[in-house]
C-alpha cells in the first residue's frame, strides 16, 4: 500500500473525526492524538503531497479517495479487531490499545481471513 503506520493513524483520525465534528482542522487532530500542532502540521503536508488528503485555505481537511480508502479499511480492521477481543473477555481499554497496534502490520489474507472467521 506505500502509506506509513503514522500516515494512517492520521488517516483514520480524520476520518473519526468527520464522523463527528462538521470539518476537521489541524489543531482537532493535534487534540484527538494527543500531538503538538507542528508535528501534525508536517504529517498534513506529507499527506497532502501523497494527494491523501486536500486542505481548504481555512484549514479544513478532508480526505481525497485514496485517504478515504486507506482510512475506512484501517478503521474497519480497528473495529472487527477490538470488538474480537473484547467479546473474549479483554478490558475495553487494553483491547483498543492492541487492536491500534495490530490493525497496521496484519496482512490482507489474514485479516480477511479473521472476518470470515467471526461471520460464521
Amino acid at each position: 500500500m506505500g502509506t506509513n503506520e503514522s500516515a494512517e493513524n492520521y488517516l483514520e483520525t480524520i476520518l473519526v473525526l468527520s464522523k463527528q465534528i462538521p470539518v476537521v482542522r489541524s489543531v482537532d487532530v493535534a487534540n484527538e492524538l494527543g500531538f503538538k500542532k507542528s508535528s501534525v502540521s508536517i504529517a498534513m503536508k506529507n499527506l497532502r503531497e501523497k494527494n491523501h488528503i486536500t486542505v481548504t485555505d481555512a484549514g479544513y481537511i478532508y480526505l481525497t479517495e485514496s485517504g478515504k480508502a486507506i482510512a475506512e479499511m484501517i478503521y474497519e480492521r480497528h473495529n472487527v479487531i477490538s470488538n474480537w477481543f473484547m467479546s473474549l473477555g479483554v478490558p475495553e481499554e487494553i483491547a483498543l490499545n492492541d487492536a491500534c497496534k495490530i490493525e497496521h502490520v496484519l496482512s490482507v489474507e489474514t485479516f480477511e481471513a479473521i472476518k470470515k472467521h467471526l461471520s460464521k
